[in-house]
């Protein structure tokens, strides 16, 4: 092993980053994406190392780096610790070309590369061969571009490898991390940047019960949602950093939210009865998850929430009235259908006489359920349209399902309703606005609807003013509480389905809310 001045490895480094770099530039998007190639920013790299440097102990570390690419992590951990304290430093690298110039740059300087592919090498059988510390930035490889085999193979090596098996849908890093588990030595540090979407999504449930069960985790660092870490990558990323140790229930878990790894913005510890009992870990460290031990009543408890009507082909079956008018198409055909988020210009949709939305634009649902035959003979006129998308609009996945095709879902008007997906305003706007609905319009599926349970609509109908006092509520709902609800994608997108908005503690509301019992 050369001896490595901090120059030499500057120098290093700098050409590291000319080479990522190149490498990058070689690549569509596309490909990088389909193999989760998205180099660690060194930034990232360095405030990781540091944070590994801090909690590891005296004495040789030996390293390991299951996914080393052309050495982000290696040449931070190098600068943080020094080299006289690496006993041995091993990579895996399944691309070729970063492989080669992955031993170019550091064959010399303690590393050793090997042209494998992590998931498939054989662990270590003994302590002595095991590893001190990982540190990686798995592949965000998306469970679609694995095939069936793959996933098979996957899931049963991580199985036997922790007890734990993830569920289909679960990426590629989420393996990496199981399958780490049998080369840590016991007491050894493991720090993960990767996609913070697990910490709510459904195929998460399994790696959360590795954290908890499995090992002593440490600390969970989540950046903020508008602050991408990787140029290339619209993600969400997380930090998790755990120790190879059993799991005690006195463990306290660090969970922090915004800024720096060094510096967060938000910061609270947590114990793993809190965790276990917190569905969304995103939630945390902004709330507390729990209210003294009494179940709190939720959204869900006063409303049945359900997505918007999904046409399955919006520019075929909603046309203006003018469009209407000149296909001559039947009014009973036609059903009001209210804007986009976007064109709704005010969080109260007012209505005419007739029950129509008054709204800048209006825009009709073309809704027919009667056999083609009948269709054909009773209003050609409709007949001559729907004959226009038969082979187009009619031939899509969804339309092909439904009988007739034309068919759309029974989604009747509803009272109130919340935008499906936003991203937070200035001045701490939410990403999410309830809309308070007079018009006998429907929602399209950008759209969550909220019908009011049997407890609610008779309490509305004997106080119509209840329904308003409701909506009001609920628009002044914190905006952290609303995003903890839902989810976070890279660029500060979030998201937020029936079942999650559901889940939406009333924590504020009246006590006496008419909540179904049955629900």
């Amino acid at each position: 092993m050369t001896a490595l001045t901090d120059l030499a490895l500057t120098d290093l480094e700098r050409e590291r980053r000319r080479i990522q770099a190149a490498l990058d530039g070689e690549r569509s998007p596309a490909e990088r994406n389909a193999r989760g190639q998205f180099a660690t920013p060194p930034v990232l790299a360095r405030q990781i190392a540091t944070e590994a440097v801090r909690r590891l102990g005296r004495g040789p570390i030996s390293f390991l780096e299951p996914a080393i690419g052309t050495g982000a992590f290696y040449a931070a951990i190098l600068d943080q610790l020094g080299a006289e304290r690496l006993s041995r430093a091993v990579g895996f690298e399944i691309d070729p070309t970063h492989v080669n110039h992955a031993i170019s740059l550091w064959n010399d300087h303690g590393l050793t590369v090997y042209d494998a592919d992590f998931t498939a090498a054989q662990p270590p059988t003994s302590d002595r061969n095991r590893f001190d510390l990982i540190v990686s930035n798995p592949p965000y490889v998306r469970h679609h571009h694995l095939s069936r085999e793959t996933k098979a193979r996957l899931r049963d090596a991580s199985q036997a490898a922790t007890g734990v098996r993830l569920s289909g849908l679960a990426g590629l890093y989420c393996h990496f991390m199981l399958l780490s588990h049998a080369w840590m030595r016991p007491g050894a540090l493991g720090l993960w940047l990767v996609p913070s979407e697990f910490l709510d999504v459904n195929y998460g449930e399994q790696l959360k019960r590795y954290l908890l069960d499995s090992v002593s985790l440490q600390r969970i660092h989540r950046y903020d949602s508008e602050d991408v870490q990787f140029a290339d990558a619209l993600v969400s990323s997380a930090v998790v950093i755990l120790s190879n140790r059993a799991p005690s229930e006195r463990d306290q878990i660090e969970m922090s939210l915004g800024g720096s790894l060094e510096s967060p913005r938000e910061a609270r510890m947590v114990s793993r009865d809190e965790l276990r009992r917190t569905p969304k870990w995103t939630s945390l460290p902004t709330r507390q998850s729990n209210l003294n031990g009494r179940a709190l009543p939720t959204l869900g408890d006063l409303f049945t929430i359900k997505r918007g009507i999904v046409t399955g082909g919006n520019s075929f079956f909603v046309v203006s009235a003018a469009a209407a008018r000149k296909h001559r198409l039947p009014k009973r055909f036609l059903t009001p259908m209210l804007p986009g988020p976007r064109d709704l210009v005010e969080n109260e949709i007012r209505a005419d006489q007739d029950g129509l939305p008054l709204v800048a634009e209006p825009r009709f649902l073309i809704n027919c359920d009667l056999p083609p035959e009948e269709v054909e003979t009773r209003f050609p006129n409709l007949w001559r349209y729907l004959q226009g998308g038969e082979e187009t609009v009619g031939a899509r996945y969804l339309c092909r399902h439904r009988t007739p095709w034309y068919r759309q879902e029974d989604r009747p008007p509803a009272p109130l309703l919340c935008t499906y997906m936003g991203r937070a305003g200035a001045n701490g706007r939410s990403p999410f606005r309830f809309v308070l609905n007079h018009s006998q319009a429907v929602a399209p599926n950008v759209y969550l609807v909220m019908y009011p349970r049997p407890p609610l609509g008779e309490a509305v109908a004997r106080d119509p003013g209840l329904l308003r006092d409701i909506w009001q509520h609920l628009n002044e709902i914190d905006p952290q509480t609303m995003i903890a609800a839902g989810r976070t994608y890279g660029g500060g997108l979030h998201k937020i389905e029936p079942r999650e908005l559901a889940a939406l503690p009333l924590a504020d509301f009246p006590l006496d809310l008419p909540i179904d019992a049955g629900s």
